[in-house]
């Protein structure tokens, strides 16, 4: 296991300047397309997860990461609840489905780790379940590792008034206001019971094969050249 990670430890305060950003922006991308290329000819897999909070930015980062990257090195998997099959099987299995060819980057937005957070917050999952599923995601995670796949986890951390700021925001645009759900508003009323479950995810499968990184989700500038900076690094 790696050093205990808390969302405590964030430093939330700091910011990215517009013109910094851009100065780091596309050689970064540059380092992270060739990365790929590299991994392709040695067919090794990468796949990279995002969670965070709602509104915290991810699929910007997201974007930015693949920025520059040939298309076809790379599938983005954007997790929503279970459809009726995906309920009859082990949680795990609809991820299995989506592990990614040799050479090729998976990148999960949302992932299995909602059996460790929505699911027991909302009490979709048993206790029984969602405590059983920290050792069986140590397990798939070793798994895919074994399999010549690095593994790295990014969780977008924001405090509440960012959220809200970004909440209003969007249900003021016409663009953006079919993201905001009063699912959404309503999460809001149980943070501290997220925050816990975060805070135990975050130690219980922070490994050294599949680390968590916690961004700091409020510069939205920053958060982008974080995810690409630990991607380089992680990865390279």
């Amino acid at each position: 296991m790696k050093p205990q990670l808390s969302l405590k430890n964030t430093n939330l305060n700091e910011k990215l300047t517009s013109e910094d950003y851009k100065k780091k922006l596309k050689p970064l991308q540059e380092k992270a397309r060739l990365i790929t290329h590299k991994c392709q000819s040695k067919k090794q897999s990468i796949i990279i997860v995002f969670e965070g909070w709602d509104a915290a930015g991810k699929g910007g980062a997201i974007r930015r990461l693949t920025g520059l990257i040939d298309p076809r090195l790379y599938e983005i998997h954007n997790i929503a609840a279970p459809d009726a099959t995906e309920r009859t099987r082990n949680y795990l299995w609809r991820f299995w489905k989506r592990i990614p060819e040799k050479g090729v980057m998976g990148i999960f937005d949302r992932s299995w780790y909602g059996r460790v957070m929505v699911e027991r917050v909302e009490g979709f999952a048993k206790e029984e379940e969602w405590s059983r599923a920290y050792r069986e995601i140590q397990w798939f995670e070793e798994d895919l590792y074994n399999s010549n796949i690095k593994i790295l986890k990014f969780f977008l951390h924001v405090d509440p008034s960012v959220q809200k700021e970004r909440f209003e925001a969007r249900g003021n645009d016409p663009l953006k206001r079919w993201k905001l759900t009063e699912e959404d508003w309503r999460n809001r009323e149980k943070w501290t019971l997220y925050e816990s479950a975060i805070e135990d995810m975050l130690t219980r499968t922070n490994f050294d094969f599949a680390p968590w990184v916690v961004i700091n989700g409020n510069d939205k500038y920053l958060a982008r050249i974080q995810v690409l900076e630990n991607f380089i690094q992680h990865c390279k």
